[in-house]
Formats: structure tokens, C-alpha cells, sequence
């Protein structure tokens, strides 16, 4: 996996909510806490979530062969997308599964001491592993981007993945702890279920985000703004290149980034000089933007007095943020 693909943080998250799980199973054990089960399983779903993650990177990283010329690089987007579904299924609708099942059947905590210990020690946990998340992120975050901005706009699914989780685990503690605390202040096991409810629900709403994300790479993505700024003025920032008719992108995977444009030259030019400054203008592009791994430039002939006229194609350029 990849720099971007953020291997620590996907680890320090997995160790941290394989450790918070048990830990929380038996805090539910010995205190019948709905909270508690809500936030054991969403720890268990997190863990499985860090396995798919790692599992999507090293299929990522098989070479091309002749059914996939292009690599398998999408195999991150695609464990990611099921991710997002588990986050919903197994975390968010179980939790709202539980939290109806205490309203409807409540009964009262015991040994309360034992979940209260337990969320202290797995928000302190969360913690170190949302730190984790962060100090990766702002590696491949660009300079003043906000954190919205990053995670909609990040070609490498895996650190928003890590992140959202992070981020609704460290809310949903905060749920549990509520939940937990007034049932023991009150006596009454409501809250206890409503904090099972706001947990799911919590869980629900980072899932649906993360699917829309992640479903927009699957669909496909070109270059953000910034990156097909620098692929055109590298095309059209030398004298080879008389006029770039249009330019298309494409991601492929995080770390490959697909370049096909149709470039005019002058009509005098013979097919060996065309072919040396496409190469020219190829070695431009890679410099100014290094995920621009596949790179196709189709020559056309460019005459000024025709491009004038209202008829003839025009530049076409496009970018997705």
C-alpha cells in the first residue's frame, strides 16, 4: 500500500478496536448495558472494516494482466464501498435493533462500574488512534485544505475511511457514556437505550457518507482542480504543442492517475518531429504531476483559420474535485 494509503493508521486503528471489543464484551456481560453491546459490536465491525482495508491494498498492488491492462488498482475503492455497507448493516442498524429491543423490554444495569471504566479507557484508546489518523493525513493533506475538503476530495479512500470511523467511535463513546451515566444517576434504563439509538443513528449517517464517497470513485473521478491545472499548463507550457483541442482524466486507483488529450500541432511538422515532442510533452506532464502514470496524446493537425470557424471542435476541459 501506498504512502497515501495510510498503513499505520489503518493498524493503530485495528489494534485499538480489537482491544476496545473485548473489552466492551465484557463490560456488557457483567452490566447488561445496551450501550455497551451497540458500542462492542461497532468496535468488531471497525476491526473487520481495518482487515477489508488492508485486504484492498494488497490486491491493489497486483500487476496488470490482459483481462485488467490497466491494474487493479480500483480494488481499494471497491473494499472501501463494502466497508461503508457494513458500517450500516452490521453497526448502525443492529445498534437501532437494540436500542428498540430496551425500550421496549427494559431492565436495569449492574456492576455499572465496569462499562463507566470501560468507556474511559476505550476514549482514551479512540484517541491515540484518531491521532494516528490525523498525523497521516495531514502527510498527503494539502496545505490549508479543510478536513471536509480532504475527505471529499481524497483519491485514496483509506484515511477518510479511518478517520469518519475514528471520529463517530470517539462521539459514540461519548453516547455510551451518557447513556450509561444518567441510567446510573436515574435508575432509569431509557437513557441507556437512547444512547443505543443515537449510536446507531451516528453509525447510519458515516456510512451513507462514506458510500457517497466512496461510490463516486467507483463510478470514476478525474483530477482535482489544482492537478488539471498543472497537466494543461504542462501541455500547453512549451513550444511543441500549437493547441490542446481537449483533455480528459481519469483516476485508475489512488496512485494512478489516467492523462488522454488530443493535441494539435503545426501542419508542417513531419510524424518523427511530432512524435519526439509528444514525448516531450509527456515527460512534462509526469514532472508536474507524478500520478499521471498512463498517458495517451492523440496528434492532430492544427490550422488557426479553421480553428476559427464556429464548426470545429473546441478545448474540452474538464475537472472533477
Amino acid at each position: 500500500m501506498s504512502a497515501s494509503g495510510g498503513g499505520k493508521a489503518i493498524i493503530a486503528a485495528f489494534l485499538a478496536n480489537m482491544g476496545i471489543a473485548l473489552a466492551k464484551f465484557v463490560a456488557w456481560f457483567f452490566s447488561g448495558s445496551a450501550s455497551m453491546l451497540a458500542e462492542a459490536i461497532h468496535s468488531v465491525a471497525d476491526s473487520g472494516n481495518q482487515l477489508l482495508l488492508l485486504l484492498g491494498g494488497r490486491k491493489a498492488r497486483k500487476e496488470a494482466d490482459s483481462e485488467h491492462p490497466f491494474g487493479y488498482g480500483r480494488e481499494r475503492y471497491v473494499y472501501a464501498f463494502v466497508v461503508s455497507i457494513i458500517l450500516f448493516s452490521v453497526g448502525g442498524l443492529f445498534s437501532i435493533y437494540e436500542g428498540i429491543d430496551k425500550l421496549t423490554h427494559p431492565h436495569e444495569l449492574e456492576n455499572v462500574w465496569i462499562p463507566l471504566t470501560v468507556l474511559f479507557i476505550a476514549i482514551g484508546l479512540e484517541s491515540f488512534s484518531l491521532r494516528t489518523a490525523i498525523r497521516e493525513s495531514n502527510l498527503v493533506r494539502a496545505k490549508g485544505e479543510s478536513w471536509v475538503g480532504f475527505i471529499r476530495h481524497a483519491k485514496a479512500p483509506e484515511l477518510p475511511v479511518v478517520l469518519l470511523e475514528d471520529v463517530a467511535a470517539l462521539i459514540g463513546l461519548v453516547f455510551a457514556l451518557l447513556g450509561v451515566g444518567l441510567t446510573a444517576v436515574t435508575g432509569n434504563s431509557m437513557f441507556d437505550a437512547i444512547g443505543t439509538l443515537m449510536i446507531g443513528t451516528l453509525l447510519i449517517l458515516v456510512a451513507i457518507t462514506l458510500g457517497i464517497e466512496t461510490k463516486s470513485l467507483l463510478v470514476g473521478e478525474g483530477a482535482g482542480t489544482a492537478d488539471h491545472g498543472k497537466i494543461v499548463a504542462a501541455i500547453t507550457g512549451g513550444p511543441e504543442v500549437e493547441h490542446l483541442i481537449h483533455l480528459k482524466t481519469l483516476y485508475l486507483g489512488p496512485d494512478e492517475l489516467l492523462v488522454a488529450a488530443k493535441l494539435g500541432f503545426a501542419a508542417k511538422k513531419s510524424l518523427a518531429e511530432v512524435a519526439a515532442e509528444i514525448d516531450i510533452v509527456e515527460a512534462r506532464v509526469r514532472k508536474a504531476v507524478p500520478t499521471a502514470r498512463s498517458i495517451y496524446f492523440e496528434p492532430d493537425v492544427y490550422n488557426a483559420r479553421e480553428s476559427a470557424h464556429p464548426l470545429t471542435e473546441e478545448v474540452v476541459i474538464r475537472s472533477v474535485d
